[in-house]
C-alpha cells in the first residue's frame, strides 16, 4: 500500500492510542499472573496481537471486548505446542524469551524477516547463565529460537544496547526458582526499564536496583491478578507533536500523562527547547506550531523518536544533531541511514553520524520514499509530507498497523491530506 501526504496544517483534538511498550507489558505479567486479570482500552495493533496469541499459545484465555480485554492466566504453565510466531513484534519475541525459559519443556520462536536479521545473542547468553537452555536454530544470534528451561537464578552480565533485554529479565526472574543478580555494564533506553521496574512495584515485586548497574533479585515470587487501564503512547503522539510543531498548527493530544514513565514523553521538552509553544495539562499536551530552530538532541533514551525529529530538523533554523543513539541501527531497520537517504532524496540537507544525524534546514520538494516495511519511517515520512513542496508517495504502508492502525483516520480528522 502507498500513502501520499501533502502540505496541511493541523488543527483540533486527538486522542492518542494505548502504549504498545504497556500493553504487551500487561499481556505477559497477566499470563504469568493465576486469575483474571482486566486490560482497559489496550492497544489493539499488529505487534499487540502478536503479544496476545503468543500469550494464548502459553495457555492465557483471553476475551477481547470492544475497550477491554479479559486475561485468565495460569501461571507458569505448559510449553506451547505450535511454534510461536512474533511477527514483526521485537518487544514480545525479546519479553517472551525469559518468560518461556520459566517452563520445563521447549519453546520455538520466529517472527518475519525483520526480526529474523535482530541478534538478541545477548539474551541468550544470560538465560543460558540463569539455569535455561536457548540458542539460535540457526547459530546467528536471531530467530528462530530454541528456548527451554527452566530458569532457576544466578549471576549473569548482561550489556543492553536495547533495552528490552533486561525488562525481559525483570519481568521472568522474580518466578525463577532461587535469587538473581544481574550485572549491567551497557543499558541504553533507561526509560523503558524503569517501566518493567514500575509493573513490578504495583505487583509488589521484590528487588534490589542500584543504580540500574545491578539489580538483585529474589526467587519464588509470583504475580497477582490485576485491573488496569493503560495509557496512551507517547511514541505515536511523537508524529502527532512534530506534525503539529512543523505546520504551525495548534493540536491536543488527549489522554498524554506526562506523569508515565514512558521514555518518549522527552519528545514534549524537546520541542518546546526548538521553540515549539507547549502547553501541558492533566491528560492532555497542546502544540502551538510556529518557527523552530535546531538544537542538539541526545536521543539515548529515546531512539523511536529519530525518524519523527529527524523530520523536524528539516523545518528548524540552523543545524539539528541526533545523537547518542547508535541502537537505532538495530530498529526494524537502521534507521539512522534510511531516514538519511529518504529524506536526501526528497530534498534534504541531512548527513550521517555513527550515532546519529545531522539535520540542516531544508527545502523538501517530494516524490517517492520508500518506507522499508518499517512502521515509523513510514509515519514519519507521512509527517514530513505535510511540509513538502509537492506530495510525497511513501510505500510500505500497510507496516503502519504494527503500532497505529487508525494513524491516518486520526491525522486526516484534525487537517491533514494523507490519502
Amino acid at each position: 500500500m502507498t500513502l501520499t501526504s501533502q502540505k496541511a496544517i493541523l488543527n483540533g483534538q486527538v486522542r492518542i492510542p494505548a502504549s504498545k511498550s504497556h500493553t504487551i507489558r500487561a499481556l505477559i505479567i497477566s499470563t504469568l499472573a493465576e486469575g483474571q486479570s482486566i486490560l482497559l482500552n489496550p492497544l489493539q495493533s499488529g505487534d499487540t496481537i502478536s503479544c496476545l496469541e503468543a500469550c494464548r499459545a502459553f495457555g492465557a484465555e483471553i476475551i477481547e471486548e470492544e475497550n477491554k480485554w479479559i486475561v485468565n492466566g495460569k501461571g507458569v504453565a505448559n510449553p506451547p505446542t505450535e511454534i510461536i510466531d512474533v511477527g514483526n513484534s521485537g518487544t514480545s519475541l525479546y519479553l517472551l524469551l525469559s518468560a518461556a525459559a520459566l517452563i520445563p519443556g521447549e519453546t520455538t520462536f520466529t517472527g518475519d524477516y525483520q526480526i529474523k536479521r535482530r541478534s538478541a545473542q545477548s539474551l541468550i547468553d544470560s538465560l543460558n547463565d540463569l539455569g535455561a537452555k536457548c540458542f539460535s536454530t540457526r547459530g546467528n544470534g536471531c530467530a528462530p529460537f530454541a528456548v527451554r528451561g527452566k530458569l532457576k537464578g544466578g549471576l549473569t552480565t548482561i550489556e543492553c544496547p536495547t533495552s528490552q533485554y533486561l525488562s525481559s529479565l525483570l519481568i521472568s526472574c522474580p518466578l525463577a526458582e532461587g535469587d538473581t543478580e544481574i550485572n549491567v555494564p551497557l543499558l541504553n533506553e533507561k526509560p523503558y526499564v524503569e517501566m518493567t521496574l514500575d509493573w513490578l512495584k504495583n505487583q509488589n515485586i521484590k528487588f534490589d536496583n542500584f543504580d540500574f548497574k545491578k539489580i538483585k533479585i529474589p526467587g519464588g515470587q509470583k504475580y497477582k491478578p490485576f485491573s488496569r487501564e493503560i495509557p496512551a503512547d507517547f511514541s505515536s503522539a511523537t508524529f502527532f507533536l512534530v506534525a503539529a510543531a512543523i505546520t504551525g498548527g495548534n493540536v491536543t493530544l488527549n489522554g498524554l500523562d506526562m506523569n508515565d514513565t514512558q521514555g518518549d514523553k522527552a519528545v514534549v521538552k524537546m520541542l518546546e527547547k526548538m521553540g515549539a509553544k507547549i502547553e501541558i495539562g492533566e491528560n492532555f499536551v497542546n502544540v502551538n506550531g510556529g518557527e523552530l530552530n535546531g538544537k542538539e538532541l541526545d536521543l539515548n533514551a529515546t531512539p523511536d523518536a529519530l525518524p519523527a525529529m529527524a523530520v523536524a530538523g528539516c523545518f528548524a533554523k540552523g543545524e539539528t544533531r541526533l545523537v547518542n543513539v547508535p541502537q537505532a541501527r538495530e530498529k526494524e531497520t537502521d534507521r539512522i541511514s534510511v531516514m538519511c537517504k529518504e529524506l536526501k532524496n526528497l530534498g534534504a540537507d541531512i548527513e550521517e553520524m555513527p550515532d546519529g544525524l545531522i539535520i540542516r534546514e531544508s527545502t523538501l520538494k517530494g516524490g517517492d520514499a520508500h518506507g522499508y516495511d518499517d512502521h515509523r519511517v513510514v509515519m514519519s515520512l507521512a509527517v514530513a509530507g505535510l511540509r513538502s513542496e509537492n506530495p510525497i508517495n511513501i510505500d510500505t504502508a500497510e507496516s503502519a498497523g504494527i503500532t497505529f492502525p487508525n494513524f491516518v483516520e486520526l491525522m486526516n480528522s484534525i487537517g491533514g491530506k494523507v490519502t
